[in-house]
């Protein structure tokens, strides 16, 4: 019977659907394991699941049997890859899991901000509306996201999907393409200047590399429209985030929303959590790709690649 443990299912929340591990070996389960038990824990398993625990080449010499890394996550950068294909160690990831999940937020985030939603639930629930002279209250202006120019950053499966979204609401859709490799017919290909400098929204959708990194500073900020939204539902660290505070806290933007930190959880002092204008931010703790749906689907699809990774030994 072959020995699989799953090293950090808390990373997944309450799902329904992990007894389905039991079904293919002896499974273990442990809700987080730190760097100092990773070999305890692992040392007997033939298939490790994993979605933020480092797999390196110290775990993988003390793990004899591993012949399979299971990351319950698109990315792969927690494993050596390198290493683990030397030793014929297999590695699978999940892709296309979260795409309705992340789109879905993108919209939440952007209408949140759009409307002032915050704002005017406060002025209702402060009894203020009670005090009012009129059937409405304008004490914030809202506009409409038909004829905007949506700009998108990285056009892959999510960004399609926004795209979509976007077009449904008669936004006017951009996109810049981070790798040049993205090409869509329907939707207008940009350099990354024009993008900035036109959009109205500017959602990200691109992963994290060193093409991306830091690709939005403070100098980019000032050659944006004032009234544009800004919103990071890619990887922290594509947005410089202390030159965003600072172009927030500076006007030179309408507001911003980011699901995504460069270290997560962020620390205390992070420049995000300190700016003056807060309600010109909207911060989420990397929700954006968690619906219920998608985590299950994410389980299905992880148990699916042990199957099939089962049948080749």
């Amino acid at each position: 019977m072959i020995e699989i443990v799953f090293l950090d299912s808390l990373t997944l929340g309450n799902v329904s659907n992990l007894d389905i591990f039991q079904e293919l070996g002896n499974f273990k389960l442990y809700k987080i394991t730190p760097p100092e038990k990773v070999i305890e824990r692992s040392q007997n398993a033939d298939v490790i699941i994993t979605n933020k625990v480092i797999i390196d080449k110290n775990v993988i010499d003390n793990c004899p049997k591993l012949k399979l890394i299971c990351l319950t996550a698109t990315g792969m950068n927690n494993v050596d890859l390198d290493y683990a294909y030397k030793k014929n160690i297999t590695v699978k990831n999940v892709a296309n899991y979260s795409t309705e999940s992340v789109a879905q937020t993108t919209f939440a985030m952007l209408l949140n901000l759009i409307t002032h939603l915050n704002y005017f639930d406060r002025y209702v629930k402060s009894f203020q509306y009670c005090e009012s002279e009129i059937f409405t209250h304008y004490g914030r202006t809202f506009s409409l996201l038909n004829g905007k120019t949506f700009g998108i950053i990285g056009l892959g499966n999510i960004g399609k999907r926004v795209a979509e979204i976007a077009q449904s609401f008669g936004c006017n859709v951009i996109y810049y393409s981070t790798t040049g490799q993205n090409k869509n017919s329907n939707y207008i290909n940009v350099d990354f200047e024009t993008l900035i400098q036109n959009s109205d929204i500017i959602s990200i959708h691109c992963p994290l590399n060193e093409n991306t990194k830091n690709l939005i500073r403070y100098e980019h900020f000032k050659k944006m429209k004032s009234s544009v939204i800004i919103l990071n539902l890619g990887r922290g660290g594509i947005i410089n985030e202390a030159d965003l505070a600072k172009a927030i806290d500076e006007n030179l933007i309408a507001a911003a929303a980011t699901d995504v930190f460069t270290k997560e959880p962020p620390d205390k002092d992070h420049p995000l959590l300190n700016i003056k204008n807060k309600e010109k931010l909207l911060l989420t703790p990397h929700i954006a790709w968690a619906a219920i749906e998608c985590r299950e689907l994410l389980v299905r699809k992880t148990y699916e690649n042990i199957v099939e990774f089962l049948k080749t030994i």
